[in-house]
């Protein structure tokens, strides 16, 4: 047998192997409530060559891939736990217990680090929380999408409605097909299907009923069975506690903002400050992309190193703001043509850090253009240290935190060579840090950023949502702090 042959065989091997899994993953997540992870990475509805693809990615973190074969034998000793709803990362079990000297069976070893999830101290299933989305643009479509795929037992976030002006004829129907179809981030996982004398769009079996309103005083929402609902605005129009209070409506318990809030609005990057909502906070801002973006990594920076000062430039993708044409806008430079031109504008995602980040005490500023791709930007974060360091131990450090610290959902990795940002498409995280590109410089580090900033910020967004609502179930083994 040749070396081709031998290599053909372990794939056909691998492939076995990871399609036994599907079956496993599937059960654990309607029945129990279990997402099962690797390294931060859902493995929930993953094909047969997307689960080889994320254990092969592993090497970009720890340096060594990781095999199928490694993480069977944790996956099949989840089946013999009485698990509650959780999310447990197979990649972490196997590198933990790779490092555990105790010579623990697989079946020990994984009992006793998911010990939490199982038994008298496992958290029981809740009923499903409503969600309506006011404003159904590219970030309400993508969080929909998130929804609509998170649903799982039942038990977590409903999507129940939309909100939005009716646009004509077929109205539903073109929404629906924009949900269907979308040029950046592919077809739909899944059928969707439109009742129009109902104004109901079916996904997944999902009913989500199609509200027309003009603003938001023309709602009832208990006239369609909806109750303490979390309402995400994806609109921008209202931005203060004042307008989005306007939300507040029967049926309505909390409305989460898609952009920056101003005022008092709290300011959420989930990962960071989440943990500092209050219990009876109605109105919330997940802030905006970038912000989302850069405060992950400058805190992680700034706990290890300290922060002194920062500037941080983004390299941000055209957004429906801008004009395709040159045209009348009320921005100085975003009436030129977004497709043909770089365009310096602002960006208030330096201002908001404060919001975000209070306990740091270094001026931030700030400055963005827009280039013409249509998703995924770059943040190039300029930092002056609080004492010296190098290039190794910032990206090791990085490195680790992108593995096992609590902002492993926000902060990804990669040493590939030639990255350029459409790879990003699809990202989950907040930010992946370019290991090729960071450079240091004794107390001075510049951080270049990957963020794709329409659907890692709409997971950030369904994040702070979870843990609101209280669906944000823990994750096994736990996280480093």
């Amino acid at each position: 047998m040749t070396v081709n042959d031998d290599s053909f065989t372990n794939w056909k091997n691998r492939e076995e192997i990871a399609e036994s899994m599907i079956p496993i993953i599937g059960k654990l997540h309607r029945e129990r409530d279990v997402t099962v992870l690797l390294h931060s990475r859902s493995l929930v509805n993953k094909s047969v060559v997307s689960i080889l693809k994320t254990h092969r990615f592993a090497r970009q973190i720890t340096g060594v891939e990781l095999s199928v074969t490694e993480t069977l034998p944790y996956l099949r000793a989840l089946t013999t736990l009485d698990l509650g709803p959780s999310q447990i990362d197979i990649g972490m079990l196997a590198a933990t217990h790779r490092g555990d000297d105790r010579g623990l069976t697989v079946e020990a070893f994984t009992a006793e680090a998911v010990a939490g999830a199982t038994g008298a101290d496992k958290i029981e299933s809740r009923s499903g929380r409503d969600v309506v989305l006011y404003g159904f643009g590219r970030i309400g479509r993508l969080v929909a999408r998130l929804l609509i795929e998170k649903a799982g037992s039942g038990n977590g976030l409903r999507l129940r409605a939309v909100v939005v002006r009716r646009g004509g004829a077929q109205d539903i129907v073109k929404r629906a097909s924009l949900l269907r179809r979308d040029s950046i981030h592919g077809q739909f996982q899944g059928t969707i299907t439109v009742d129009e004398a109902s104004s109901t769009i079916f996904a997944n079996g999902n009913a989500i009923k199609v509200i027309y309103a003009n603003d938001p005083s023309e709602v009832d929402y208990t006239a369609y069975g909806i109750k303490d609902a979390v309402l995400i605005d994806n609109t921008g129009i209202w931005r203060d506690r004042e307008g989005l209070s306007q939300h507040l409506r029967p049926g309505i318990d909390k409305v989460v903002l898609t952009a920056p809030g101003k005022g008092d609005v709290p300011n959420i990057v989930h990962g960071v400050n989440h943990d500092m909502i209050k219990p009876d906070e109605q109105i919330l801002s997940c802030a905006s992309c970038t912000t989302n973006a850069i405060v992950p990594p400058l805190k992680a920076m700034a706990d290890e190193y300290g922060v002194l000062r920062g500037h941080v430039e983004t390299v941000h993708s055209f957004t429906n703001d801008q004009n395709l044409l040159d045209n009348y806008h009320k921005a100085d430079r975003r009436g030129r043509s977004a497709p043909l031109n770089m365009v310096i504008t602002e960006t208030g995602a330096a201002s908001a850090v404060a919001k975000a980040l209070p306990d740091l005490d270094a001026p931030i500023t700030g400055s963005s253009i827009r280039v013409p791709v249509p998703d995924v930007s770059i943040a190039i974060l300029s930092l002056r240290l609080g004492r010296e360091t190098t290039r190794e131990e910032v990206l090791g450090y990085l490195r680790n935190v992108s593995l096992t610290s609590a902002l492993k959902r926000q902060i990804d990795f990669t040493t590939a060579p030639d990255a350029v940002s459409s790879d990003f498409m699809g990202s989950r995280h907040a930010s992946i840090v370019d290991a090729g590109a960071t450079k240091v410089d004794g107390d001075n580090a510049i951080l270049y950023l990957w963020y794709d900033n329409e659907f890692g910020y709409s997971c950030q967004v369904v994040r702070v949502v979870q843990h609101v609502t209280g669906v944000e179930y823990p994750t096994y083994p736990a996280p480093a702090v």
